[in-house]
């Protein structure tokens, strides 16, 4: 009787990790790949990010605090609309009870973006009469790539992408800042800033409580369909970066800047609603706190543009995001329990979860440039670029809510130059990405399930993932 109690204990536990799990698995790959689909600003993207020994602007707060000293007393706003869309066929391996194994494809669902302008918004001011001394501050959004899945198919079938994301809708993060910059001599620029990553992360799924032996049910049988919402937030995780130019030539810059990591340890709430099973029936959660914890990665990012006269500038770039430090998704529930599950006893607290999520570091490559010239009594000022950036995301963990790819940017620009102060920007960039097929064999994020049951765990991010993205942007600048 001892062994069978402990055994219902245990599996009762393994719901609860269930619960918690479905929502922390979307919730935290939200954090993840997601947070940097690309690199920003309508000026640094025109040249397709290369832009680390060239900055010379405000828009130095994310990619070189040191060029921030050539921005003067100025202030920067620009919009950028990331157009991501996405298609997914899934591909399900099913083992049934006589050993049985069959691949079902299910139908081509796709996924986009709503239109979300994320802003740039930065100030400067010159410090001292020789405008050696900047300060500057500022706030940005990440450009995230965002996609909402319908809840049915054409056919009136529930989504097959519903047990790996429902919806981000909700989500709200910015990074604010302030950075000081320094001019010590002609040829050398210094700078460092901190800024906090704030907002939270919203996100919804669904799991099933459908026994894997399926003796009452059938495998992603709508009834046995649980939601859960999970919101991590207010997130505070504070970080610093730093940058330096150096100008030994007036053809030639090079420029080096780092960001240190963030850690991220907030409150969360989680929210399930159980389906009215009998296999639930009188069953319930009990609380919705937890603390989440995850790491989002360092940047460096290096770069050298050459000046063979002075309206033509051309960058060679390399940035590096650790993302290897991204390898569990810790949660800690505080006071929610499980209660009234038959042969367990009457109230069990959750236990603490840890995600596995066994990201690498990500390497891009960047060339960019832009040629100003002018026109009638204004100046325009080309900008093109073309960038290549491997995944941080192993193929076997791909899924709707950890979307990375292998992608290359190409990019056009250009800016308006009016009177002495003003600069009107604009860019247009498209991503094509790597098409990635997941195997069923060695796909690793299964459907969640808090009943256990004899048939083994189905992975339910298998299957072939196209997606792309555009940025359309716009912006100005003014200095004073």
């Amino acid at each position: 009787m001892g062994g069978r109690s402990s055994r219902r204990v245990s599996a009762a536990r393994n719901a609860g990790r269930a619960l918690v799990g479905a929502a922390l698995l979307c919730s935290g790959s939200a954090s993840a790949a997601g947070l940097y689909f690309s690199d920003r600003g309508v000026k640094p993207m025109g040249r397709a990010g290369a832009y680390v020994a060239g900055c010379d602007d405000l828009h130095g707060i994310w990619y070189n605090p040191a060029g921030i000293v050539d921005a003067g007393t100025s202030v920067l706003v620009d919009f950028t609309w990331v157009h991501f869309s996405i298609d997914y066929r899934r591909r399900l391996r099913i083992v049934d009870a006589d050993d049985t194994v069959r691949v079902i494809e299910s139908p081509s669902i796709k996924g986009s973006s709503p239109i979300l302008p994320l802003p740039t918004i930065a100030a400067s001011v010159t410090l001292d009469a020789d405008k050696k001394w900047v300060l500057a501050g500022g706030v940005v959004a990440p450009y995230i790539a965002l996609a909402s899945y319908a809840d049915h198919l054409d056919d009136g079938q529930p989504s097959p992408a519903r047990y790996t994301l429902g919806s981000f809708s909700g989500s709200a993060l910015a990074l604010p800042g302030l950075w000081l910059a320094w001019r010590p001599t002609k040829q050398l620029r210094l700078g460092i800033g901190t800024m906090a990553l704030l907002g939270r992360f919203q996100s919804t799924v669904t799991f099933t409580v459908c026994p894997q032996d399926r003796l009452v049910c059938a495998p992603e049988q709508p009834e046995w369909d649980a939601a859960s919402q999970m919101r991590v937030g207010p997130i505070f995780a504070p970080t610093a970066n730093a940058g330096v130019i150096w100008e030994p030539d007036p053809h030639v810059r090079f420029g080096f800047s780092g960001q240190l990591p963030m850690a991220i340890d907030s409150d969360a709430t989680i929210k399930v609603r159980l389906p009215g099973t009998s296999a639930v029936d009188s069953a319930s959660v009990r609380g919705e706190s937890a603390r989440v914890k995850f790491t989002l990665p360092a940047t460096i990012r290096l770069g050298v543009e050459v000046r063979p006269f002075p309206d033509l500038k051309v960058e060679v770039a390399y940035v590096r995001e650790f993302w290897s430090s991204h390898q569990t998704i810790e949660a800690r529930p505080k006071d929610i329990y499980l209660e009234n599950i038959t042969g367990a006893p009457k109230s069990l607290a959750l236990p603490n979860i840890s995600i596995p999520r066994g990201f690498t570091d990500s390497n891009s490559f960047r060339i960019g440039g832009e040629y100003e010239f002018p026109v009638s009594t204004y100046r325009i000022a080309l900008r093109t670029g073309l960038s290549y950036e491997k995944s941080a995301v192993p193929s076997d963990y791909l899924s709707l809510s950890s979307l990375d790819f292998a992608k290359t940017t190409v990019a056009i620009g250009g800016s308006l130059f009016v009177g002495r102060h003003w600069r009107f920007d604009a860019l247009l960039a498209h991503m094509f990405t790597q098409a990635t097929d997941v195997d069923v064999d060695t796909a690793k994020i299964p459907r969640i399930s808090p009943l256990t049951g004899n048939a083994p765990l189905e992975a339910v991010n298998a299957g072939r993932y196209e997606a792309s993205a555009d940025l359309i942007g716009c912006g100005f600048a003014y200095t004073f």
